[in-house]
């Protein structure tokens, strides 16, 4: 049987021979256990001095005069503020670049030291006069050695003064740990992947406050990370963006310029995408940043900012209405919009458009014709609803503004609209869209109020282009007297056997609201008979709004859109003034017209003058009542009702009238008097319509307020360069600048935006769904009853399976 070996077998045996063993055995019998101990010792001190000697060696080299708090305190106060902002956002991490790695084999992992000089280094015990300087430093320290810090954790004396402050590398901390199950997520919305920033690292430092000082200390500092560095122009802070670049993201998104294409517009200005260092991501972020610190403050900031306007801007008019502190409803005009209106203001169309802003407020643009028969707004609106009560107050303003109602007032046949211009302007003319009434004919059916109106007309009236053709004649003709179209009507209904239809019963008893000869008697009535000029206007303000904008962007688009729109008028006024045209006849008053009118009415001018030389002619009558009585005759007139036309004239007096109205109704003389002005040798127009903005566009105090404009806007985008105190952050003070605001934000709020309103043509804010979802939709409908099989199933009579198969069955058979 074996015998175990131990340590007491071996004194044992040393013991019992004890002459027998040698001198030397037993000397290193006893000096073995002492030379293990110091050999683990050796290895434990060894292994600390050789891990902490290069950061003894640094912090003995930095106690030097080099490196002290003085030499961070030649900071200003505004530096200070703006320490914490400027420097601490949190990095990606690109390609390696520095090979700062050591101490492998014992560690077991790879770390990496900042290539830093020396003297920049921080260390133990390196007082600051602030905890800001102190910021700024390690800010300085991480720049050059290519890694972005943020703050992190601190303390406070009875949570006031700050104790410690821990500033750490930008991949520090640990990353959150994130739950997946593939069973039941069909409700569930998938989380987007994404690379976490924080890995771990190390390195960080400590600052402590110095008691009974303002100075703060270093701490704590840990130099090493576990990470590549990176290159200083790919850290966070090269991607900051300037002033400038805000601007120009800000002053893009006033023509619908999104982020996204923005970032590519730039990169092509700069010539190159790596001449920007904001990513899309950081265009995209400054919208995020400029919605968070405006916010609910929307509504009080708008009627801050136009109440500055109306105090600073000449003859600049704005009203506004809150229901319990809510913003309901906004007017205003500038002066040129009240101008227009005094020189265009007879008749005015007026219609609502949707998805400007983010509250889905109704906007509302009143819009008149100018001189170059172009459509020019004289003011516009905001509404959170469409009621009456919102129309009613809307025209109040409209009409507290100008002073004056319209002549002729054009709206569509909305009923909270009809109803609001009854009860505000109780003396102009209220027209409806002839366009919104003729599209109703081509329906089987039309909405009135609350009812349905079926048109019950049979599919050969749709058809017949005879009826379609007399039927748009009758009801667009302007020269048609009330009386000659109603019997004109009557006419046709009974041909057609139409008389008891509802649909037209309903529009001949409104004739007067929209049939064109009802309005003869009004001036200018001929330049509008649909809303289209609106809704060319609404579509025109749409294509630089957006539907997410917050009522301050809505603004600056707003006002982007107005200056297209008054920059178009002046240089059709100066294409007027330089025009030069090609005359048509040997008449001297073709020539003076040319110099009266605009290219646009000149052209129309021109055509009346021509068809007076070549293809009218002329009786006398005699004088009447002081007027020279004259007939004219159109030999080739397709247009006209009657061949035959009155003029009357009073040569001395510069006065002629024509039964044709066409003055009356267009503001262009007709051939008519034009024949009669040539043969009375009248060879100039009576400079009645000539430009009428000239005031206006020779307003020397409009033209000094443009050029302080433009002084401002120059001193903005002066310089790309960020000095060390601008905030590179979006905080409320830039936000303002940005938006063009010149109060600050307010602290008080006393009036607050609307709720998201579901008005009518708003539309459901809602994705697209999938081919695949309407499907599972769709299948989880009841199927109709095929009248085939009698069952429930997804086909119906004609693609029943088995009277398909029972057909071909006979039809084999």
């Amino acid at each position: 049987m074996g015998e175990s070996f131990s340590a007491n077998h071996l004194s044992n045996m040393f013991k019992l021979k004890k002459y027998a063993c040698p001198f030397s055995l037993r000397l290193l019998y006893v000096f073995i256990p002492l030379i293990v101990k110091f050999c683990i010792c050796a290895s434990v001190f060894y292994f600390f001095i050789s891990f902490r000697f290069d950061q003894i060696i640094w912090c003995i080299l930095s106690n030097s005069s080099v490196i002290d708090g003085d030499s961070y305190s030649s900071m200003n106060e505004s530096e200070e503020e703006d320490v914490e902002n400027s420097f601490f956002e949190g990095g990606e991490s690109s390609s390696s670049v520095h090979d700062a790695q050591y101490f492998d084999d014992i560690i077991g992992e790879h770390v990496y030291k900042p290539d830093v000089p020396v003297q920049l280094i921080p260390f133990k015990g390196l007082v600051f006069k602030s905890l800001k300087l102190a910021i700024k430093m390690y800010s300085e320290y991480a720049e050059i050695g290519g890694f972005d810090v943020r703050l992190s954790t601190q303390s406070r004396f009875d949570n006031k003064i700050i104790k410690k402050k821990h500033v750490i590398c930008n991949h520090g901390g640990k990353q959150k740990k994130k739950s997946c199950e593939t069973l039941g997520t069909s409700g569930v919305r998938r989380k987007r992947n994404s690379n976490s920033r924080a890995i771990g690292c190390q390195a960080k430092i400590l600052f402590e406050s110095v008691y009974g000082t303002p100075d703060y200390k270093v701490f704590q500092f840990d130099e090493l990370h576990n990470l590549p560095l990176e290159k200083r122009s790919d850290l966070k802070k090269a991607r900051q963006m300037s002033y400038s670049e805000k601007e120009f993201i800000v002053r893009a998104s006033t023509s619908k310029i999104g982020p996204t294409m923005a970032h590519k517009l730039r990169a092509s200005l700069k010539r190159g995408y790596e001449f920007v260092k904001p990513k899309v991501v950081d265009y995209k972020n400054l919208k995020r940043d400029i919605n968070r610190v405006i916010g609910y403050k929307d509504a009080q900031m708008i009627v801050n900012t136009m109440n500055d306007r109306r105090a600073h801007y000449p003859n600049y008019s704005f009203e506004f209405n809150c229901q319990d502190d809510v913003l309901d409803c906004m007017f205003w005009a500038d002066e040129m919009e009240k101008a227009y209106y005094a020189e265009f203001g007879d008749v005015i169309s007026f219609d609502a458009t949707f998805r400007t802003n983010k509250y889905r407020m109704v906007f509302v643009p009143f819009t008149a014709i100018d001189h170059h028969k172009k459509s020019v707004t004289v003011g516009s609106g905001l509404l959170s609803n469409e009621s009456i009560e919102s129309y009613s107050w809307l025209l109040k303003a409209f009409l507290k503004t100008h002073g004056k109602e319209p002549t002729l007032f054009l709206t569509d046949q909305d009923a909270a609209i009809k109803q609001a211009v009854e009860n505000v302007f109780r003396n102009s003319k209220h027209r409806l869209c002839m366009w919104h009434i003729m599209k109703k004919l081509k329906k089987r059916y039309y909405f009135n109020i609350f009812e349905i109106y079926y048109l019950l007309i049979s599919n050969d009236l749709f058809t017949n282009t005879d009826f379609r053709k007399r039927f748009s004649k009758l009801v667009w003709d302007i020269n048609m007297k009330p009386d000659v179209f109603e019997v004109k009507w009557g006419l046709l209904m009974k041909e057609f056997n139409l008389e008891d239809t509802r649909w037209f019963k309903d529009m001949f008893t409104i004739r007067d609201s929209w049939i064109p000869g009802y309005f003869s008697d009004i001036t200018m009535c001929g330049l509008m008979k649909t809303t289209s000029r609106s809704e060319s206007m609404n579509s025109f303000f749409n294509t630089y709004s957006k539907s997410g904008n917050l009522l301050l962007n809505f603004m600056m688009n707003y006002d982007t859109a107005i200056q297209k729109q008054r920059n178009t008028q002046r240089e059709l006024d100066r294409a007027s003034k330089k025009a030069s045209y090609k005359m048509q006849t040997p008449r001297e008053i073709e020539l003076q017209a040319s110099k009266v009118y605009t290219s646009t009415l000149f052209f129309e001018v021109q055509k009346q003058i021509y068809k007076a030389c070549f293809f009218c002619t002329y009786s006398y009558v005699g004088i009447e009542d002081g007027w020279e009585v004259y007939i004219v005759q159109h030999n080739n007139s397709k247009s006209d009702f009657k061949n035959e036309f009155k003029v009357e004239i009073k040569a001395e007096e510069k006065k002629i009238n024509c039964s044709c109205e066409h003055f009356k109704c267009m503001g262009v003389l007709c051939r008519h008097a034009f024949t009669i002005m040539m043969r009375c040798g009248i060879k100039e127009i009576p400079e009645s319509f000539e430009s009428c903005l000239d005031i206006v566009r020779d307003d020397k105090k409009r033209l000094t307020l443009f050029a302080e404009k433009q002084q401002m806007l120059l001193k903005e985008f002066e310089s790309d360069y960020i000095s060390p105190g601008l905030k590179s952050k979006t905080d409320g003070e830039v936000v303002c600048k940005l938006l063009g605001v010149t109060i600050p934000i307010p602290e008080e709020i006393n009036i607050h935006v609307p709720e998201v309103q579901s008005n009518k043509g708003t539309g459901i804010k809602k994705r697209i769904p999938s081919a695949g979802e309407v499907a599972y939709e769709n299948s989880k409908k009841e199927h109709r009853m095929c009248s085939g099989c009698g069952k429930r199933v997804p086909h119906n009579l004609r693609t029943c399976p088995e009277r398909v198969g029972a057909a071909k069955s006979a039809k084999d058979s």
